[in-house]
């Protein structure tokens, strides 16, 4: 059983490019296998990817590990999804991350370095040693499990500009709206924390309506018989977790 779709190559790009439904770009926030290319999709996603480690940033504490990064770009998704209240495993995201983990680095690797080189991030252990946050990562696995590693965050109002800056303009101009000014090049926070907050509440009310909007499709597609047997064993399946 495959569960599929069928999308214009022009909405797949503008939800890329500006998180319009944040349905088709959040699944490309996790790791895909891609058959056949004709769009250059890697290119055209890493600004996608860019973007939901700038929104993850903003959503952690100053100090996280790498699993908590991309336990928190998977999540990004899944908040306000309307199946997560009764028909998702509890410990979907978790699950996702760990089974995944190596093809998360792979794919977020080049960011870490990008915002490591602007000195966003750094890297700190419970044995003190420093150095670049890859190095770190693999010098930290290396030694010992019980090691204590984790990536520090730059968490002042600079640097949420940054972050901010590196959001989709769509988000960017309803951030700016939200927080009473009319124009994305006047987009103007007075902390980081009402920044994330203004954000997750954004993506929270798009993904509710995708998520809405899919379900209703789904059951238009399969049938309401077989539609509610899917329903049926995801609930199953939430209420285990």
């Amino acid at each position: 059983m495959f569960k599929y779709g069928v999308v214009r190559l022009h909405d797949l790009i503008n939800d890329i490019l500006d998180w319009e439904r944040f349905y088709l770009s959040g699944r490309l926030q996790k790791p895909v296998h891609i058959l056949v290319d004709t769009l250059n999709l890697e290119d055209v996603n890493s600004v996608n990817l860019r973007a939901a480690v700038s929104a993850s940033l903003l959503l952690l504490p100053t100090k996280f590990s790498e699993e908590d990064l991309y336990a928190k770009i998977c999540s990004l998704s899944y908040t306000g999804d309307l199946r997560m209240l009764f028909a998702e495993d509890r410990d979907k995201v978790k699950k996702i991350v760990r089974g995944q983990f190596d093809s998360f680095h792979s794919m977020y690797k080049p960011f870490l370095e990008e915002y490591e080189a602007k000195e966003l991030l750094g890297s700190s252990s419970s044995s003190n040693h420093h150095g670049n946050i890859l190095s770190q990562i693999s010098w930290s696995k290396k030694i010992t499990k019980t090691l204590l590693f984790f990536i520090t965050l730059d968490c002042s109002l600079s640097a949420a500009h940054v972050l901010v800056s590196s959001l989709p303009q769509t988000i960017r101009s309803q951030i700016a709206m939200n927080l009473g000014g009319g124009n994305v090049h006047e987009l103007a926070i007075s902390s980081r924390e009402e920044a994330a907050k203004c954000m997750q509440k954004i993506l929270k009310w798009r993904v509710m309506v995708s998520s809405a909007r899919q379900a209703v499709s789904d059951l238009l597609a399969v049938g309401a018989v077989n539609g509610m047997r899917y329903l049926a064993r995801k609930m199953r399946k939430a209420w285990k977790s």
